[in-house]
């Protein structure tokens, strides 16, 4: 008991700012990626080959951009758009520099996601919600987005817990968080004490986050 004190006493607001750090950086990040991911999954299931709108070369570009934003590496797509993050935020350094990059590799993931949950989504009430006139736009809002909403919520856990990974890695560049105490002390000066704690951390959250959204998930399941 008297290590753990004087570990806290002496590490314990580290721990505390590294881990409001990282739950911003993957918060908000995670919201802006669903604010540009959702759009994206929507367009793609609209304009496909069964939509709502077909639309061959606009969904055929669509789908390659998703593509390829999801086949480069992070912590390359990290480095890459620093110009970019410094036109955004003015800086490529803390968390608002970390947040840009994070948005970017999350929001075509997101989007094949979303896709992916849209189209689990029983034709035949899209069909009756067309025999009742419906249009597009409520087609996507009350059949679409409501009948997906339980995968949809599972998989805002996904990208909650894969995004709180990222931030481990924009660690290396400075985005402060738990991740890079876990490097500078654990890795750089050899503290596995302070390296095992933040590990511990990132644990414990991200069991958090995937237990809530499950639970949510469960809850508004009309299935069950």
């Amino acid at each position: 008991m008297e290590f753990l004190t004087a570990f806290f006493e002496q590490y314990g607001a580290l721990l505390l700012d590294g881990t409001i750090d990282t739950l911003v950086m993957t918060i908000v990040a995670t919201f802006f990626a669903y604010v540009l991911g959702v759009p994206i999954g929507v367009l793609l299931v609209v304009t496909g080959p069964n939509g709502l709108r077909p639309h061959k070369v606009l969904n055929t570009v669509l789908g390659w951009i998703v593509n390829i934003g999801r086949s480069i590496p992070f912590i390359i797509l990290l480095v890459a758009i620093i110009p970019f993050t410094r036109f955004i935020v003015g800086t490529s350094l803390g968390v608002p520099g970390a947040i840009v990059p994070l948005v970017v590799t999350a929001a075509p993931f997101v989007g094949r996601m979303v896709e992916q949950s849209l189209e689990e989504v029983d034709g035949g009430l899209v069909e009756a919600a067309q025999s009742f006139g419906a249009s597009t736009w409520q087609i996507v809002l009350k059949v679409y987005l409501r009948e997906s909403l339980p995968s949809l919520i599972r998989g805002v856990s996904i990208t909650f817990i894969t995004l709180f990974g990222y931030s481990a890695m924009a660690g290396t560049v400075g985005a402060g968080g738990l991740g890079d105490i876990a490097i500078r002390y654990g890795y750089q000066r050899y503290q596995t004490d302070v390296m095992l704690a933040a590990v511990i951390l990132c644990v414990v959250l991200v069991q958090a986050f995937q237990t809530a959204g499950d639970v949510l998930a469960r809850k508004i399941d009309k299935r069950r």
